[in-house]
């Protein structure tokens, strides 16, 4: 399936770079493209926008994710993306970069990934990682610079674990994502330190 899903993209990236004028690429385009919308293929697609350095797209994001979660709790194998989300459409220069970075994205996936350790991917484990997302979500959410990239990433591992039982590329995911929350304590008491030093000059100046 990997293999396919990496030449479809392949192919598409190169119409795209073909045409003239090149046409915008939206999410539901990016949804057509893998032929599904299961669960995880739509995390994965939110995962990788919330990489471009798009001013709000994060925040908008994030609260998808945590209806996303929700449904995965409650064990929704398909959903139906809200209309406003699937009507986004990527800048040219982003057009490329995603279609061509979900080729190599598949290509990878192909021969890494394989269904092994069943446990991380039983029934019973989607309440923990639905919190997971949640969590992960949340980190996207704060307005920490270049905050997005780590939690994105490890959603990304994560929706390609899932999609193939990989229980090892489970735990890397969650490795990367354990990441992302010691980068955001870092920053948060990097902030908190620079302000109480701020305040510190300012009651001294006063």
């Amino acid at each position: 399936m990997s293999i396919q899903l990496a030449r479809r993209f392949h192919r598409a990236a190169w119409r795209h770079r073909r045409s003239q004028p090149r046409s915008a690429v939206s999410v539901q385009d990016l949804l057509h493209l893998h032929g599904e919308s299961s669960t995880p293929v739509i995390l994965l697609i939110m995962a990788t926008c919330c990489l471009m350095p798009v001013g709000g797209v994060g925040t908008v994001l994030s609260f998808a994710m945590v209806a996303l979660a929700w449904g995965w709790w409650r064990q929704r194998e398909t959903l139906a993306l809200p209309e406003r989300l699937a009507r986004v459409r990527l800048s040219e220069v982003w057009t490329q970069r995603v279609l061509r970075g979900l080729a190599w994205l598949y290509g990878v996936t192909a021969r890494w990934l394989r269904p092994r350790w069943g446990m991380l991917t039983h029934p019973r484990a989607r309440i923990g990682w639905a919190v997971w997302i949640c969590l992960m979500a949340f980190l996207i959410f704060l307005p920490i610079p270049f905050g997005n990239v780590l939690p994105g990433i490890s959603l990304m591992l994560f929706s390609l674990a899932w999609m193939f039982r990989d229980g090892a590329a489970l735990l890397v995911s969650k490795l990367v994502g354990l990441g992302a929350v010691a980068f955001a304590l870092a920053f948060g008491s990097a902030a908190w330190a620079l302000l109480e030093r701020a305040t510190g000059w300012v009651m001294a100046a006063q």
